[in-house]
């Protein structure tokens, strides 16, 4: 049975210690054989892999992980498949949007999910984030592609990040540096789970925060389009996400507070995506972008992430006022022909514009040449 709120503090514990065996084990083995570049073209190619595929060109203990892996979640049905696809019908710009802002920002706000990603900022590179983004933004375009649930693809890219995730837990485990007393498994299957209730209960609570419409079958469709990334990456059954909006919010609110804290590791990392952003949407157009985020994010945890307060402070003002507010910004960039009108939604016009800003952003990270994704290499202080 998957999670539920009334065990999921105990079950969370013994998650907090758990990896995941066999990708570990492969990952393991394909380290120690020095395999390494040829690993990274071999992960490039998973993401092309289709249910039913011929495998016979890869190595016979990958393409034995991989069929292993393509099975579906317990219970997986068409009408979860129709739930989540109507869900990205109605949401699609906003949601990938608000994934990988609101939603990675809530992973900074893990102590240990923090600490994991700054100590292994160097597989990113020093210049920022721009790995990071583009590991989740592939996985965010895939998962609001029609036929994604059915085709393999999804399946196929979720199954590259869990194998990511294995090596990141053999890169600590190698280096020796790791405190396991401390931070339990690194990337264990609770940061897992956790980082799929944030980019599902949490991210459907910013559009509702944001003003956003969220039926009930919506939300629905989203919790079990998470419930599917949640198996993909590797998660028993006993650890992933039910396939129910309510019982997975109820959940999330009774361990957010303990989950979430204000850490220098979390500041700092919420510091790079913030500049990063700043490429897509410069100038005014960021100071009402970033306002968006902190009401999405509610001030108290923005505050805790180190989420910059802005000239714009929308959350203060009346809706009618706030939507006036916006639409001057940068000389009508944000719709300046807009009336104050009561009842306006006054972050209507940046959704639709950091929407399309954050497509602009998803290609560029999954087009330039920072991301030959994933990079997996021998050592930890690697900065290639």
């Amino acid at each position: 049975m998957p999670l539920s709120a009334q065990y999921v503090a105990q079950e969370l514990e013994a998650a907090s210690k758990a990896g995941d065996p066999e990708a570990d084990a492969l990952v393991s083995d394909l380290i120690d054989k020095k395999e390494i570049d040829g690993v990274n073209a071999l992960f490039r190619t998973i993401g092309t892999l289709k249910h039913g595929q011929d495998r016979s060109h890869l190595p016979p203990r990958l393409a034995e992980f991989l069929e292993k892996a393509e099975a579906e979640p317990p219970g997986w049905s068409p009408a979860d498949v129709k739930a989540a696809e109507k869900f990205f019908d109605r949401h699609r710009g906003e949601v990938s949007m608000l994934q990988g802002t609101v939603g990675l920002i809530g992973t900074y706000l893990s102590p240990t999910g923090a600490f994991t990603l700054r100590s292994t900022g160097r597989l990113g590179g020093v210049e920022g984030p721009g790995r990071r983004l583009s590991q989740s933004s592939r996985l965010f375009i895939d998962m609001d592609k029609k036929g994604a649930m059915t085709d393999g693809s999804l399946a196929a890219n979720v199954t590259k990040v869990r194998l990511v995730h294995a090596s990141v837990r053999q890169l600590h485990k190698k280096s020796g540096q790791w405190d396991y007393a401390t931070h339990g498994e690194p990337v264990s299957q609770k940061y897992t789970t956790g980082a799929a209730c944030v980019f599902s209960v949490q991210v459907l609570q910013a559009m509702r925060n944001l003003g956003i419409d969220v039926s009930k079958d919506d939300a629905h469709g989203f919790v079990c389009a998470w419930h599917y990334v949640n198996h993909y990456l590797g998660t028993p059954e006993k650890w992933l996400l039910p396939k129910d909006a309510d019982e997975v919010d109820r959940l999330w609110k009774q361990e957010r507070d303990k989950e979430w804290k204000e850490t220098e590791d979390g500041k700092f990392m919420t510091a790079q995506a913030v500049k990063y952003y700043k490429k897509f949407l410069p100038g005014p157009s960021h100071d009402a972008f970033v306002a968006m985020v902190r009401t999405a994010l509610t001030d108290k945890y923005a505050d805790m992430a180190g989420l910059p307060k802005g000239v714009l402070d929308l959350a203060a003002k009346p809706a009618a006022a706030g939507h006036g507010l916006v639409s001057k910004v940068g000389g009508g960039l944000f719709g300046g022909g807009a009336e104050k009108v009561t009842g306006v939604n006054p972050y209507k016009d940046v959704l639709g514009v950091a929407s399309s800003a954050f497509r602009e952003m998803e290609h560029y990270a999954v087009t330039h040449d920072q991301d030959d994704q994933p990079q997996m290499h021998q050592e930890l202080d690697d900065n290639r």
